[in-house]
């Protein structure tokens, strides 16, 4: 029969709290549920209340479904079960049970149970003014305090009262049961930080959003990433950087990340026999050790000391060494990166390259570039060793000293870590508004500079520095509350490691004062103390740096998940030309959903024919080019080339056989001969020569100062229009295409240019499938085909003189086009006469006076 006697065991008083170099048990477990039990009771009672005054119920849609949550509530129900089996288990193994057994297991199961009730009332109601995520303060406190709690056991270490020698039964099931309450307690705090079961933005946020006004949308509290955790698909992230850090294809690259690896170990070791030596000197000294061996246990120092450098591995021989080993492996990293995105960012479609911010992508890249290196190097380097460092100093102060050590550097960590972690996420939404106001800034620098003609056109310069200015304050405020969120997470973690160096030094000193320990052992622990601070104090700085890291490679990653809107397909092939014959069959597109551009064009091209696209504005004659040049894939019907479907093949071998001559040319700011030679970059001089004679540019050339090394500047603005669209010419008679692609290739220009570069593109489409969109109706007479577009169909299709004859819109085009031509030529005859009229008089009244 079992009785309970008393509160505690034979033997023991409540008021003996620390017995045999630990807690008492009865005192642990008596403590322990009623700080947690009188914390959830009171603080969760308000917070009910709370709720059902002023909360509402939660719409079931905004509620996500996670695993995770149920794992929250099974943890939970799993410690309930926990405290009655414990309970069951003091009762079968002994006669007598203690008093605060069944206080423990009573209110513990009580207190999981209020829990459990909490995290199902915070999914079921929200508060209506609530603009915060996550869980509560009370449920948050209650997970900490148990976790921490049990945490508490490791005092008692050295308590043979405790489970911890494990030496019988009744110990191992003791120990067995505080590794559930420790691994349920800690993972449920982990998961709280979370927050699984609960929308991931403010649930006040999602609703105004859901029920704004659709036209005018905007989100009202701005942008839903503000909030969003730079660790959101950590391991998607991490993925794409391990290739950059192991060199493919290079065994000598790979043979220095391992020697860089392994000398990671090397510090290490270095760490840990610095401050031993360094504690063996000491006691050398004091207790009168022979010189021989003083003398060598200071050159083993020294030695390890300059292996070490200027403590946790800085600036010594061996970090300095792994320094210099990894610069190649960084460049690697860094030259692939650049590349692959490079690459990546030609592969997109034009409709991307249209709507780009060219200031914003530099940015991006450069700073995604850098990132990339410095985390590589922070995780690897710092996080990783920093981590190892706290750990092996846990076990050797444990298993050298005594668990009182163990246990103030943990705690320490613990609290350093937490306390970085949250400060930093919460300093993140800061960071990310410096780097958008910083690309803003850019961004209107760049525009504005790309732009100068026109900012010069309508004297804005004034303008133009006003918004600079702007976007510089804007991003200064940004820039402040980054820095000031940093101080206060600087003093923070200073804070914690005075606190605890000031107890370690403290509870160390007094163990020499009482005999326990030698006057070496008190520089051991103050010198690997600080040794070890040394790293941890940087550890928040590599944390941050990290997440600033991850943040500047938010834009770049998002360069990278940039769809290619034009695709190979897998086992496309090259197209096989043969004559040039294309074909546009029932051809369906449109840039945007519900908006055709082309509604069912057919129309065929033959060998050696030029067709030409005619219409208003809009009708979809230059989409037509891009169609061909595949630019985009059409959404209905097919596009062929010698009777091979474009889309089936590669697009590189698609566009080695067209070439194209757009209105607006944009040259590279080079030389001439290079622009030119970009047509085909294996020609020779000689080749590039004659293209440009062929192109009737060559005399124009040869009569600049610097002839074919002349340089074009930006875009090409040196050169006039015509010279421009010459050097063009010229380029596309390099390519020598089969497939000659003319978009309104003359429209900006005048009269008598016109009809000079028309003498260039004759010569450039004999005998060459030729397609052109033209404007002036008068330069496509000769066309072999005219094709008249209106709202994206073919309406008309026949040749200048057939077209004219049917009296339809091409007709009436052609008339508009010549009476305004010839009241051009009105207007230019009117002028000349006023001005001989002017010059009549004059030239009388000299000859006049002359007589």
């Amino acid at each position: 029969m079992v009785e309970m006697k008393s509160f505690c065991e034979a033997g023991v008083s409540m008021q003996q709290v620390w017995v045999e170099g630990g807690l008492t048990l009865c005192f642990y477990f008596t403590l322990v549920p009623s700080v947690l039990l009188t914390l959830l009771f009171l603080f969760g009672t308000l917070l009910c209340i709370w709720y059902s005054r002023y909360g509402t119920d939660m719409e079931p849609k905004f509620v996500p479904r996670s695993g995770l949550y149920r794992l929250q509530v099974g943890l939970s129900v799993l410690l309930i079960l926990q405290a009655l089996g414990w309970m069951v288990f003091r009762l079968s193994w002994s006669a007598e049970l203690p008093g605060y057994v069944v206080l423990y297991g009573c209110l513990s199961m009580l207190g999981w149970i209020w829990a459990v009730v909490l995290l199902r009332l915070e999914r079921r109601k929200v508060l209506v003014r609530d603009r915060t995520r996550g869980h509560s303060t009370v449920l948050l406190l209650y997970w900490a305090v148990a976790f921490a709690a049990d945490n508490l056991a490791f005092v008692s270490w050295m308590s043979p009262q405790w489970w911890w020698s494990l030496e019988t039964s009744e110990q191992q099931m003791e120990f067995a049961f505080w590794l559930v309450r420790y691994f349920c307690s800690g993972l449920l705090f982990l998961l709280g930080l979370k927050a699984p079961g609960l929308p991931r933005r403010p649930y006040m946020l999602l609703v105004n959003e859901d029920e704004r006004d659709v036209e005018h949308g905007a989100p009202l509290l701005g942008n839903s990433d503000e909030d969003q955790s730079t660790w959101k698909d950590f391991g998607k992230k991490v993925r794409l950087l391990v290739p950059y850090m192991w060199p493919k294809g290079s065994v000598l690259l790979q043979l220095l990340v391992l020697m860089c690896l392994g000398m990671l170990g090397i510090e290490r070791a270095i760490n840990v026999f610095v401050p031993i030596y360094y504690k063996n000197i000491v006691n050398q000294l004091t207790d009168g050790s022979s010189w021989k061996t003083l003398a060598m246990t200071v050159c083993v120092y020294c030695l390890l000391k300059f292996l070490q450098g200027g403590g946790a591995g800085a600036s010594g021989f061996v970090s300095n060494l792994r320094s210099f080993l990894w610069i190649r492996v960084q460049q690697y990293t860094n030259r692939v990166v650049q590349v692959r995105l490079f690459a990546h960012l030609h592969a997109l479609s034009l409709r991307w390259h249209l709507g780009r911010r060219t200031g914003d992508v530099l940015r991006s890249i450069d700073r995604g570039t850098s990132s990339i290196n410095s985390l590589l190097s922070y995780i690897v380097f710092s996080i990783f060793p920093t981590i190892a460092d706290i750990v092996i100093a846990i076990v050797y102060f444990i298993s050298n000293f005594n668990a009182w050590f163990g246990l103030i550097v943990f705690v320490c960590m613990a609290l350093y870590l937490t306390l970085t972690i949250f400060i930093t996420e919460w300093r993140t939404k800061y960071r990310r508004d410096m780097n958008t106001q910083d690309n803003n800034a850019k961004s209107k620098a760049v525009d504005s500079l790309l732009n100068f003609e026109t900012v010069k056109y309508y004297n804005a310069e004034s303008y133009e520095v006003g918004r600079f200015e702007d976007a510089i304050l804007k991003y200064q405020v940004s820039e402040w509350k980054t820095n000031a969120s940093l101080a206060l997470l600087n003093q923070t973690q200073n804070l914690i490691i005075g606190l605890g160096l000031l107890t370690g030094s403290l509870l160390c000193a007094y163990f020499v004062t009482e005999g326990k320990f030698q006057v070496g052992d008190y520089v051991l622990f103050g010198t690997y103390i600080i040794q070890l601070y040394t790293p941890l104090n940087w550890f928040g700085t590599y944390y941050r740096m990290i997440q600033n890291s991850f943040i500047d490679m938010e834009s770049m990653f998002k360069l990278f998940t940039e769809e290619e809107e034009v695709k190979d397909e897998v086992n496309a092939g090259n197209l096989y030309f043969r004559q040039g014959k294309v074909e546009f069959e029932n051809v369906f597109f449109s840039y945007t959903q519900g908006k055709e551009i082309l509604k069912d064009v057919s129309f065929t091209v033959l060998p050696g024919q030029t067709v030409a696209l005619v219409g208003q504005s809009g009708s979809g004659k230059s989409t037509i080019i891009r169609l061909l040049f595949r630019f985009y894939d059409v959404q209905g019907g097919c596009i062929k080339i010698d009777g091979q479907d474009i889309s089936k093949v590669k697009q590189s071998s698609l566009r080695a056989h067209i070439g194209v001559v757009p209105q607006d040319t944009v040259l590279f700011n080079d030389n001439i001969r290079d622009n030119i030679r970009y047509g085909r970059v294996t020609a020779t001089d000689q080749e590039v020569e004659e293209a440009a004679i062929a192109a009737d540019i060559h005399d124009k050339i040869i009569g600049f100062p610097d002839g074919y090394e002349t340089q074009v500047g930006e875009r090409g603005l040196k050169l006039s229009g015509g010279e421009k669209q010459r050097v063009a010419i010229a380029r596309t008679i390099l390519k020598a295409p089969q497939i000659i692609l003319l978009d309104e290739a003359t429209s900006a220009l005048d009269t008598q240019t016109e009809r000079n570069i028309q003498a260039s593109l004759a010569k450039v489409c004999a005998n060459r499938t030729t397609v052109v969109v033209a404007h002036r109706l008068s330069t496509i007479i000769g066309a072999d085909v005219i094709l008249v577009l209106r709202d994206g169909q073919i309406v008309e299709r026949g040749r200048h003189e057939e077209l004219l004859a049917k009296g339809g819109l091409y007709s009436d085009m052609w008339q508009k086009q010549q009476q305004a031509q010839d009241s051009d030529s009105a207007s230019d005859s009117e002028t000349k006469d006023r001005k001989s009229e002017k010059l009549q008089p004059q030239t009388s009244t000299t000859a006049h006076r002359g007589h």
